[in-house]
């Protein structure tokens, strides 16, 4: 009888727990079931989006997060009901060329982004200065931030006012018991930061030659990856993006279009049933992979295709090319496309131009990432050849052999010192 007492005990907490089971159909619990679950799913989205966007956004050029030290002016944060005012007591005490101290009556002062967590119940108020205050827990007083969000996180709790100078308040479903009040203070804004730590315009240069070379190294170390592993399947897509670059470019335009559609009948369609709720988390991450897979892949075809065919037009003027195979193909094109991007790393700062060449970089790579993504759809990822080309006869794909008689199906003689091309290892 004792052992029985718990189920019983967690027998009546379900019942009263849980709703009735005649006031809903079992259609409409699953499709509320189902509803809410989207809800959390998008809540918790945008709270991660969020998070990871202010937070890269501020630690950029924000200073060290440490409190501020008392003995200063005192700054009474009791009363939030004229901003200007507040403003008015901050500004002399907020001079960066000296240590910055400040007394807080009944609360604490905080320098840089500040953050006060889920299991934290913080009595007073608080002020932070050139950061963002991100609220997970409980915050029983007033809240001022200058130069700086304020961000209320779901679960959370401030008891009294909330006041920017210089930012804004984001409400992400926490609980607010005062007055919400944002100041637009030109005094107390973040242009108003000191710019001692912006770069010179070499430093900027040089970080965005840094950007450029670690993107073409990974791109180099994941097609040399690609051609030790699966050569065959990159030839087939970079073949079907040299002879049906049209075809390939209006898929991938029409992927990218259905893209987020077909993601989300895939969310909805596992959703509705009760295995596939199971099989969600898999699946997004099954659909993520493969569009990884199918952007990254198809742009390392491009570029294999871009290495081929300059290499088989020197060929075909006559030079001599020690090992053609894929490797080079790889590196060669990758140089063509990272040199748009170095040309805008070197005279981006150029006010007009700089914006022209980084537009005309941009355009070109999407323009060529579109074709390729539409290839590696056409080609299912290289083992389809029917858009390829490599149905046609040799004759009538290789350069060595067109640059004497162009017709088709005429036989050509090769011309003296030059090689057929060999394709891959």
């Amino acid at each position: 009888m004792p052992a029985c007492r718990p189920l019983k005990s967690l027998g009546l907490l379900l019942m009263l727990v849980s709703p009735p089971l005649a006031a809903e159909s079992p259609f409409e619990a699953s499709r509320s079931g189902a509803a809410e679950l989207i809800n959390d799913f998008w809540t918790l989205v945008t709270d991660v989006s969020n998070r990871v966007g202010i937070q890269g956004r501020s630690s950029a050029s924000g200073p060290r997060p440490e409190p501020i030290r008392p003995g200063g002016p005192s700054i009474d944060l009791s009363d939030l009901s004229q901003p200007t005012l507040v403003e008015g007591q901050l500004r002399p005490a907020l001079d960066p060329k000296g240590e910055m101290r400040l007394t807080i009556p009944g609360g604490t002062a905080r320098r840089g982004n500040y953050s006060v967590g889920s299991e934290e119940n913080l009595t007073g108020h608080l002020l932070v200065v050139d950061g963002n205050a991100d609220v997970y827990g409980t915050v029983r007083g007033n809240l001022v931030a200058v130069r700086g969000d304020v961000v209320v996180h779901r679960g959370s709790l401030v008891a009294g006012d909330i006041l920017t100078l210089g930012g804004e308040v984001r409400d992400l479903g926490g609980e607010i018991g005062g007055e919400v009040r944002t100041l637009k203070s030109a005094s107390l804004s973040p242009a108003a930061l000191p710019q001692s730590d912006s770069l010179t315009p070499v430093q900027t240069v040089m970080r965005r030659i840094a950007g450029v070379l670690g993107v073409f190294l990974m791109l180099s170390v994941l097609g040399f990856g690609l051609v030790i592993f699966s050569r065959q399947n990159l030839e087939i897509v970079s073949d079907t993006v040299s002879h049906s670059f049209g075809r390939a470019f209006v898929t991938g335009l029409l992927g990218q279009i259905l893209l987020l559609p077909t993601f989300g009948m895939l969310v909805v369609g596992l959703i509705l049933s009760v295995a596939g709720i199971l099989l969600l988390p898999f699946a997004v991450a099954l659909f993520a992979m493969l569009l990884v897979v199918g952007v990254v892949g198809g742009y390392l075809a491009v570029a294999h295709a871009l290495g081929e065919t300059y290499t088989r037009r020197r060929m075909a003027q006559g030079a001599v090319i020690g090992s053609a195979n894929s490797y080079r193909y790889l590196l060669i094109g990758l140089l063509a496309l990272a040199s748009l991007w170095a040309a805008w790393s070197l005279f981006g700062w150029v006010p007009v131009a700089g914006s022209i060449m980084w537009g005309a970089a941009f355009f070109v790579s999407w323009l060529l990432g579109t074709a390729g993504f539409g290839a590696a759809l056409l080609s299912r990822a290289g083992i389809r050849e029917n858009f390829s080309g490599r149905l046609f006869p040799p004759e009538a794909l290789t350069d060595e052999y067109l640059w004497a008689t162009p017709q088709f199906g005429v036989p050509a003689e090769r011309r003296p010192g030059t090689r057929t091309p060999t394709r891959g290892l």
